[in-house]
């Protein structure tokens, strides 16, 4: 199976695992960048665990992102594809009798990148996570052609998994931009936490973006960034990876 999406200046966005702050980092970079003036398009081609609402099935992930971003666009242009289940995207579609809708993805993606400066697409889960029986995560991303970026837990156990993104990705011919280590957290940061930065640049031979700290005032669900996440990721020149 392939498929090839509209060409559009942006970065791809995945992680580790699931719940290691993806939507956070995207939401964060969108921010920054729609206050520097800049047009900036959301993207989460699919998503699940989604809430029904009297308007269909409600990501709030995707809710979040769009709220990050300079743009108008829609939820059903910022997340084309939902499952209500708390699945992969393969899981649910067995169980919801409904499959991901490619076309669909790509005519929403082609209507973002025609009205943003640049896009921010968000995967689901890490790499590997199953869209459909023969299409993963990396398959997503190898369509869409931008670098990737990688988010990752601060915690024990980081390295190993966060070593095996980037074989994956570079495997697949891939440009990875770097790697972000989100959520270590200041007053019980141990010597894992402290070494692990080091060690996956060493290790992986690849950059590390940010070290973004956890931060208390933050609160998705209010679309509240707190100011350490943002002073990290002010940093980088999202722009020009």
């Amino acid at each position: 199976m392939k498929f090839e999406f509209a060409k559009h200046k942006g970065i791809f966005i995945t992680g580790t695992d699931t719940g290691v702050g993806k939507t956070l980092i995207a939401g964060a970079i969108a921010k920054i960048l729609s206050e520097k003036g800049k047009k900036i398009g959301v993207f989460k081609p699919v998503a699940t665990g989604c809430k029904k609402t009297k308007k269909g099935l409600i990501n709030e992930d995707a809710q979040f992102l769009a709220r990050c971003a300079s743009g108008k666009l829609g939820l059903d242009l910022v997340n084309p594809v939902t499952f209500k289940a708390p699945a992969s995207p393969f899981a649910c579609e067995k169980a919801e009798n409904k499959k991901a809708d490619f076309k669909k993805i790509a005519d929403a993606y082609k209507e973002i990148c025609q009205n943003s400066d640049f896009v921010i697409v968000e995967g689901i889960g890490g790499v590997k996570v199953p869209i459909t029986g023969r299409f993963n995560v990396l398959d997503l991303a190898k369509a869409f052609k931008l670098p990737v970026v990688i988010v990752a837990r601060s915690k024990l156990g980081t390295i190993n998994h966060t070593l095996l993104t980037i074989d994956a990705i570079r495997s697949a011919g891939l440009l990875l931009a770097g790697v972000v280590i989100n959520g270590y957290d200041e007053k019980t940061i141990d010597y894992a936490e402290k070494s692990n930065a080091q060690l996956i640049a060493k290790l992986g031979k690849v950059k590390i973006l940010a070290v973004v700290p956890f931060d208390d005032k933050t609160n998705m669900k209010k679309f509240i960034i707190g100011k350490k996440v943002l002073k990290n990721l002010k940093k980088v020149n999202w722009l020009k990876i």
